[in-house]
């Protein structure tokens, strides 16, 4: 009978305010979608970076025939120089930080610049005089980049020493700030999520007024008699959240997995296993928002 008559009363409740629970459900699927993807975009950068840190390699690239750099003054890197090179990487206080190295020769680098850019126009004029051979230096701990570049950086027959963690750092950077905004946008729509549930709350109560006061004379408890408002709350929220959880689902099955995959297939994406994972999270931060304002309301539009 009891369970009856809170159902009746939240349905009451929902239809009296059917605009502005629609305005709470709506308000959280937008600020519970921003969440989700802040947390599927840090969940991207922590596989990304997993993939790709394990695959950096730092290269060293010897002079060419004609270099301004100061290191190359002599020509080309002459089989002095690289054995002066390798023998650096080589020595024992250096050698627990590097995994492997290879040297690849110009020829070499020509033929892989070659299959990557023999289609552009530009790239008819290059032969294999203008390529850097280069030492690739794979690390145990990519972190220690600089200990590996200090001992070959400024040495004759080195024209440059670059580290491709430094490229994919500029990403993660742009992917991060990307995180902050969606966070940020999620936190004042998570502002306005409170204030509307606040106010459906209120308004609620406000118009059951008359109710209310009946069965707090007959000896109705207090939680009896704000469950069906807590509810009401709990439930606009609950559905907007699970919009949200769905809409991330379809994002991330049709807009990463089947657009970016087919075009950029060397990228480890996120999948529909990571949205399940945070959609616990989304539907606690729903039903904790609508606790939280039905506290705050209740307390005291309730009182007779």
């Amino acid at each position: 009978m009891r369970l009856q008559f809170i159902l009746s009363e939240i349905g009451i409740g929902l239809r009296r305010n059917l605009s502005m629970t629609v305005s709470v459900i709506l308000v959280t699927f937008v600020s519970l979608t921003f969440v989700g993807s802040a947390a599927l975009l840090q969940t991207q950068i922590g596989k990304m970076k997993d993939d790709w840190y394990d695959k950096v390699e730092v290269s060293v690239f010897l002079c060419p025939r004609d270099s301004a750099e100061p290191t190359c003054a002599s020509g080309e890197v002459t089989e002095a120089q690289k054995a002066d090179i390798q023998a650096a990487l080589d020595a024992p206080e250096i050698k627990p930080f590097i995994q492997d190295i290879f040297f690849e020769s110009k020829e070499e680098a020509f033929t892989s610049f070659q299959k990557q850019f023999g289609d552009q126009f530009w790239a008819a004029a290059t032969t294999a005089d203008d390529m850097n051979s280069s030492f690739r230096i794979k690390l145990t701990d990519p972190q220690k980049y600089q200990v590996v570049a200090d001992v070959v950086a400024g040495r004759q027959g080195v024209e440059d020493v670059q580290d491709q963690r430094r490229l994919f750092d500029q990403l993660f950077l742009v992917l991060n700030r990307a995180t902050l905004l969606a966070g940020g946008l999620a936190a004042v729509m998570l502002l306005a999520a409170v204030l509307l549930i606040t106010t459906t709350i209120r308004l609620s109560a406000l118009s059951r007024r008359r109710e209310t006061g009946i069965m707090r004379l007959v000896g109705a408890s207090t939680l009896f008699i704000q469950l069906p408002f807590m509810l009401e709350g709990a439930i606009a929220a609950t559905v907007g959240a699970a919009m949200a959880i769905g809409g991330l689902w379809l994002g991330v099955e049709y807009i990463v997995k089947e657009w970016l995959g087919s075009s950029l297939t060397w990228v480890p994406y996120v999948d529909a296993s990571d949205v399940w994972a945070i959609a616990p999270i989304l539907l606690a931060v729903a039903i904790g928002l609508a606790a939280v304002s039905s506290l705050v309301t209740l307390s005291r539009y309730t009182k007779v």
